[in-house]
């Protein structure tokens, strides 16, 4: 395999930079809604219900709350690895794997764009 590719054309990486920039616009929107129902930017003046109908929510509301901390810490992990992959795309340097330096399937990019690790690194990993 001496014309195996080293990394992707400018034309191929400008169209994950495109497919990047969509994922991170929605991302930054789900970040968005949930810091606002974290914040309770979105309470609905629940605030004069009756104590007992409050006593009873107070529990799941507070899992619901670190259930929604959790999302927004994932969705900001997820924004971080989005740019990351941006700066691998600028220095040319997208889509080759980490452990075995080889080019990550184009498919596999698409679907997962910030990915460092080509299946067979990631499948090794797992085990």
């Amino acid at each position: 395999m001496a014309n195996e590719k080293t990394r992707f054309s400018d034309d191929e990486l400008q169209e994950f930079k495109s497919i990047i920039e969509g994922k991170l616009e929605e991302a930054a929107e789900d970040l968005n809604i949930l810091k606002n129902s974290l914040s309770y930017k979105d309470d609905h003046g629940t605030d004069d219900t009756g104590r007992s109908f409050n006593m009873m929510e107070d529990g799941s509301e507070t899992m619901s709350r670190e259930e929604m901390a959790q999302l927004a810490l994932r969705q900001e992990k997820f924004i971080q690895n989005l740019k990351n992959a941006l700066v691998r795309i600028e220095n040319k340097t997208y889509g080759l794997c980490r452990v075995t330096g080889k080019l990550i399937q184009k498919e596999r990019l698409k679907l997962v764009p910030h990915a460092t690790l080509s299946i067979e690194a990631k499948n090794a990993q797992d085990k």
